[in-house]
């Protein structure tokens, strides 16, 4: 017992180091040249305790290359959308938790082993700043185009496209998809998220496994 008191001792020593380092050591270690930018498009990182999305502004030219989403049933051309928030987990916990009551063990076990993955997809209307689970960046055209590249190749496709999960939704507003990539707890949806905003032409920390680290090294460095 004392052997594994150490371990686990150990171990979440190794955890916490791990974790402190990769918030506060930057990736990219150097800001890219400052310019001015032609132009600007402001997007969303929305959080809660343990999940990270990207809202991307809706517009004529995001909604022809997202029109999938239309076609699945998901109402994205509703003159009242101003955001689509897209984010990629678990294909386990993202499916059978959809409120925490819900919580099982098997999707808990997958996430911390090795789970296949999903994007999910919502819509929401006005979003309001400042607010505590809500940051705001902006960033180029060229960035944002970078970044809907990116968002675009997380879905898996067949060959009708990106590949609908039947049945599975949190309300009428959303969906899930099949995502390439595969989910555990050293590569989940914060890694994710942390990711896309560097695709985005933005700073993370070098690892944010949690919502604390990633907005804490976003904060630190954009």
């Amino acid at each position: 017992m004392k052997r594994l008191g150490r371990f686990l001792g150990l171990l979440l020593i190794v955890v916490a180091l791990a974790v402190t380092t990769g918030t506060l050591v930057p990736r990219p270690l150097w800001p890219a040249a400052a310019a001015m930018p032609a132009a600007t498009r402001h997007i969303l990182v929305l959080n809660n305790p343990i999940h990270t999305d990207i809202a991307i502004p809706f517009d004529d030219a995001v909604r022809r290359r997202f029109h999938f989403l239309v076609d699945a049933g998901i109402p994205a051309d509703r003159p009242e959308v101003r955001y689509i928030v897209f984010g990629w987990g678990g294909r386990a916990f993202y499916l059978e938790t959809p409120t925490w009551s819900e919580l099982k063990a098997v999707p808990v076990m997958k996430a911390l082993t090795l789970d296949a993955s999903v994007m999910h997809v919502d819509v929401a209307g006005d979003i309001l700043e400042p607010r505590p689970d809500i940051a705001g960046f902006d960033i180029t055209e060229d960035r944002f185009a970078a970044l809907l590249d990116f968002i675009d190749a997380s879905f898996q496709r067949g060959p009708e496209g990106p590949i609908l999960v039947p049945d599975a939704a949190y309300s009428r507003f959303d969906g899930f998809y099949e995502a390439n990539g595969h989910f555990n707890a050293l590569i989940g949806c914060n890694t994710w998220t942390a990711t896309a905003l560097r695709t985005a032409g933005l700073r993370t920390g070098w690892w944010n496994p949690l919502p604390v680290s990633l907005g804490l090294s976003m904060r630190l460095y954009n």
